[in-house]
């Protein structure tokens, strides 16, 4: 398996002059302007980084061949927004083509197959000029790519082009790439020396310092909020050092002997003066050399493999010399293995004997099953392989243009044939035959009757995001229910956006605003008319279940999720066990992606295994003490919420039903009740605002409040120098000494907030926004009495960190008698506001840049961060962490889309557990761990056998003592019964005893308030037992079947 990390002899390199011809190549297409549309890219940048960006955009790339895998790539790469591409296909369009290619359609066959789809691909982004080139290749015409890929290709026609492309200054990156049935082959040549800027794409690492010593080899400790990340090797540079300043000049050190909170450094500080405070390490990543060997040179001598599974690791040499073998049964014969031929099959089997027997390392054995699954299936390309691949491919060809992430070093070969059933293979030759339709590829692999089963499957897709179009191009061109006794229900309660629209394939900038569902639905319809697929727009959650009830559950065969958050996807979870329907699980990150197979009664399911909780900072930290700017950007976008969402949507309980608020607070009557009413009592009386220079006097105000008076009593209560009473500094590392800021209008920060927070207050409140320049802007703040600062005694700043929240302000005083004085104001000031008067709560929304939210976002966060001397972030990353925004690209969602729909074959197969997959890959190193799933616990007792999977089922209209009585007969003492939060039945209470001979159906509706459908046959309760010794034994749901 290739590594995402190489020792640092091996990496950190000068590059030798050929190597700095390949870096100006990808450089000098920085030098243009180039203009970025963030708002369509915003993700992909938050993957890839501006700069890298910028090269992309630059970019020209050639494919060569667009069939499923070339179109794939295609997308994937116009998508990504490189300056141009160039497709080249001498083929016509075939019936079978529309199996893997979505860009033609049953009107194409008989048309060259580039020029049938350049339309289609060029809607994807038209700032990507797409052209079609059917000439006769040159060394002329392929000198202007900066990356060029060849599928369908010959060896000798692949191996002439790698070798001009390798020997061209400077070299040319070069991708081969195919997809053969279940096996596929990627082979990249970046040229004789390539230099790659960050190999894993990673946030630099970071520490900060908190002791350096005075030695020959320093050593430097840093704080323990947090375990080191750095390895031996790695370089780091300093900032922000006191005492030892010439260190924060002194470049990239390497660092060794790293440990959880400290490291040493080459570096001599004996005459650098003493450490006082402060400072950061920060990993610094240096340029790496990559050597590749030409295509040629590596047939012989291929080194190591990428390897993909880990109960395959001796599978890619077998594979590399059957894909040898292939090549030359191609060459020889004009075609490759037909689809069921025994006597191709034993031929290619011969070829295979003589190619590994003439190797320079034989290989002890290659099983002929193995290459007779590969003859069997080799004319055809499956829908799932070319998306996997697609998205393999199109990464290495982003990598070649922007020198991003560690290419592919050289050769990876890929498998999916536990996907065939084993025991059955090979099938008649009948079943492969053609049907004359666009399904024959996947009939050449597995056979009319699973075609015919796939036609007619049951398929719920949640979510029609990034996953969601890909999963339905990929149903529609698998024939999944595409039989009248097939259908898909697709559902996303979410419209389209414009970020959506560079990594949401499906959808164009005339969808804007529309459904998603409905929108991908439709496009899912034009690329294969027969789908019978049906869009909602609704959640799937508790909300939804008269809608997603026990009769459309009852009849799903397979549950697909395309989710973006945890709690959906383990709802949707919780539902397929509860039904016993199979899960198909994805999600992707970046350049990460997994994929998860849940199958009833074999595997755990997807809620069994949770990620540790995302680490949070503490609230000292957000409210006092920040030193990233995360957590100026976490504070910014509370306080938005706090002030423009929250406390009007507050107001508006109070101004419509004023008692039922009243009540409510009175009855809490703590001091969260009453800042809740402080905060309706400041936006409704104290600061209610009616005309526009109002909203821009409490847009100052609060600038003064925040950037101001609250810094400069923070540093009144704790001077810089003042220390703890163990004696050590109180502003030492992580803490950052702040600075007040004084209001300037020439500041142009300094005006977008006032600005941004003006006019959010003004659309609270209702009021027109006048179209002020900043010089009038500028006008209405100065003319603003703003009172000078005035220090207080005995105010207190939470500082320590384990505190869940701030400290009241007045936690000793009586707070109900506080919430009747501020009651008692709320009448006199608002009284007369009831109903007649409603605030306009905002929610925020970061892909709207015209609505201000940003904007205000933005300019909180960096003027707080000027506070602490934090650096300062643009608009685009501060939306990217505030809004917190999932990095995603294109290349990565069809590459795991791809490894779903192949589980999907073992799925309608009904695999055991052994053949199916989880995958977690990366491919930025490139990286893949796929590995079988874990299998469901079993639970035994007394001769009862269940698993998670199992509900028990009881029937009749059952009273409390006759479910005690069933659990009795099973030695099994049921102790306590529930429904939902209510408490129907325990033992330890005695006046329980009078419910033994009520029925549980009557029990569940009065103590639990269970409203039960009438089409509905049955409710749930759990039911905590004991055994015989009195332990606690877990047992599945109790389903009562009543009706």
């Amino acid at each position: 398996m290739q590594s995402g990390k190489r020792k640092a002899a091996e990496s950190e390199v000068a590059p030798p002059e050929h190597a700095i011809k390949v870096s100006r190549s990808i450089e000098s297409m920085n030098n243009s302007e180039v203009t970025i549309d963030e708002d369509l890219h915003s993700r992909q940048i938050a993957v890839y980084g501006r700069e890298t960006f910028r090269r992309l955009v630059g970019a020209k790339v050639l494919i060569v061949g667009v069939r499923g895998l070339g179109v794939e790539v295609a997308k994937n790469i116009v998508l990504a927004g490189v300056k141009s591409l160039v497709i080249q296909d001498t083929g016509a369009v075939e019936l079978k083509d529309l199996g893997a290619q979505f860009y033609l359609k049953e009107d194409d066959v008989g048309k060259n197959r580039a020029e049938a789809c350049v339309a289609r691909l060029q809607e994807l982004n038209t700032a990507v000029s797409v052209t079609v080139s059917n000439d006769p290749l040159t060394e002329d015409f392929i000198s202007q790519f900066q990356a060029v890929l060849f599928t369908e290709t010959k060896v000798s026609e692949a191996i002439r082009w790698n070798e001009f492309c390798h020997a061209h200054s400077p070299p040319i990156p070069f991708v081969r790439a195919d997809v053969r049935g279940l096996f596929g082959t990627v082979f990249c040549d970046f040229g004789p020396s390539f230099i790659v800027s960050d190999l894993d794409g990673e946030q630099p690492h970071k520490g900060i310092i908190a002791s350096i010593s005075n030695e020959t080899c320093a050593f430097v400790t840093c704080v323990d909020d947090e375990r080191l990340e750095f390895e031996d090797g790695e370089m780091v540079s300093f900032s922000e050092i006191k005492g030892m300043e010439a260190l924060n000049t002194f470049g990239p050190v390497k660092v060794k002997d790293v440990k959880v909170h400290s490291f040493h450094i080459e570096v001599d500080t004996t005459s650098m003066g003493m450490y006082e405070r402060g400072g950061i390490a920060v990993q610094t990543k240096m340029p790496v050399e990559r050597k590749f060997k030409t295509l040629q040179e590596s047939i012989a001598e291929p080194g190591e493999f990428l390897l993909s599974d880990f109960a395959k690791f001796d599978r890619p040499p077998k594979l590399h010399v059957c894909f040898l073998a292939l090549d030359q049964f191609l060459d020889e014969k004009g075609y490759l293995p037909r689809p069921g031929s025994a006597e191709d099959a034993v031929e290619l089997i011969e070829m295979v004997k003589s190619v590994n027997a003439a190797s320079k390392e034989p290989l002890e054995e290659i099983e002929d099953d193995l290459v007779r699954m590969l003859a069997y299936g080799a004319s055809a390309e499956l829908n799932p392989m070319a998306a996997m691949f697609g998205g393999l491919v199109g990464q290495e060809l982003v990598k070649a243009c922007t020198g991003k992430f560690q290419p592919l070093h050289q050769y990876f070969y890929f498998d999916s044939a536990e996907s065939l059933p084993m025991k059955e293979f090979p099938l008649s030759a009948e079943e492969y035959q053609p049907m004359g339709t666009r399904y024959d590829s996947q009939v050449a692999v597995f056979g009319r009757t699973m075609q015919e089963k796939i036609s007619k499957l049951q398929v719920f897709l949640v979510g029609a995001g990034a996953l969601g179009c890909e999963l339905i191009k990929n149903f529609a061109l698998m024939g999944i229910a595409c039989d009248p006794a097939g259908s898909v229900t697709l559902t996303d309660d979410d419209i389209i956006e414009k970020s959506n629209l560079s990594r949401q394939f499906l959808f164009r900038d005339w969808d804007l605003k529309q459904a998603k569902s409905t929108a991908a639905a439709k496009a899912a319809i034009d690329i294969n008319p027969a789908l019978n697929v049906h869009s909602q727009c609704n959640r799937v959650s508790p909300d939804t279940e008269m809608v997603f009830d026990d009769d459309f559950w009852g009849k799903l065969d397979v549950v697909v999720n395309a989710l973006d958050n945890v709690n959906a996807r383990l709802y949707v979870d919780s539902r397929c066990v509860y039904f016993r329907k199979p899960l198909l699980e994805s999600g992707t990150l970046g350049t990460k992606c997994n994929t998860q197979m849940v199958v009833p009664g074999i595997t755990e399911n997807y809620g069994a295994s949770r990620d540790p909780p995302e680490k949070q900072a503490p609230m000292c930290t957000l409210h006092s003490f920040p030193f990233i700017i995360d957590h100026c950007l976490t504070w910014a976008r509370s306080e938005f919420e706090g002030l423009l969402e929250k406390t009007p949507s507050e107001a508006n309980k109070f101004l419509s039903k004023k008692e039922a608020f009243v009540a409510e607070v009175k009855k809490t009557g703590d001091a969260t009740a009453r800042e809740a009413v402080e905060r309706v009592l400041d936006v409704l009386v104290e600061n209610r605002c009616l005309t526009y220079p109002e909203c821009v006097k409490w847009a100052r105000m609060h600038f003064q409040e925040y950037f101001h008076n609250r810094v400069a009593q923070l540093t009144y209560t704790f001077p810089e120098e003042v220390t703890t009473s163990q004696g050590a500094l109180f502003w030492s590392a992580p803490k950052r000494f702040p600075r007040a800021l004084n209001f300037d209008t020439a500041d142009e920060v300094h005006m977008q907030f006032v600005r941004a927070a003006a006019n959010l207050k003004a659309e609270v409140h209702g009021l027109k926004v006048p179209a002020l320049t900043d010089a009038e802007l500028g006008a209405l703040i100065t003319a603003i009495h703003v009172d000078p600062f005035q220090p207080k005694a005995g105010v207190k700043f939470e500082t320590n960190p384990k505190a869940e929240k701030e400290a009241p302000s007045m936690a000793s005083a009586d707070d109900e008698t506080i919430i009747a004085d501020l009651l008692q104001k709320l009448e006199a000031g608002a009284g007369d506001l009831v109903g007649k008067y409603t605030l306009a709560p905002v929610e925020f929304e970061k892909d709207d840049d015209t609505n201000f939210h940003m904007d205000f976002i933005g300019a909180c966060a960096n003027l707080r961060a000027r506070n602490y001397q934090i650096p300062e972030v643009d608009k685009l990353q501060a939306k990217l962490i505030a809004g917190r925004i999932i990095p995603a690209i294109a290349t990565t969602t069809a590459m795991s889309t791809g490894l779903v729909c192949l589980e999907m074959y073992k799925l309608v197969r009904g695999a055991e557990i052994e053949a199916y997959r989880n995958t977690f890959a990366n491919l930025a190193l490139p990286l893949f761990a796929m590995a079988e799933p874990v299998a469901s616990k079993t639970m035994k007792y007394n001769g009862m056998e269940w698993t998670l999977w199992d509900r028990w089922i009881m029937e009749g209209d059952l009273t409390v003592q006759e479910l005690l009585d069933w659990f009795e007969e099973r030695k099994l003492t049921a102790y306590s019964v529930s429904c939902g939060q209510s408490l129907i039945y325990n033992n330890f209470f005695a006046k329980h005893k009078e419910r033994l001979p009520k029925k549980l159906s009557d029990l569940v509706k009065e103590i639990a308030k269970l409203d039960i459908p009438a089409k509905r046959r049955h409710f749930d309760i759990v039911v905590a037992v004991e055994d015989e010794e009195g332990e606690d034994i877990d047992i599945p749901l109790v389903s009562i079947r009543f009706r």
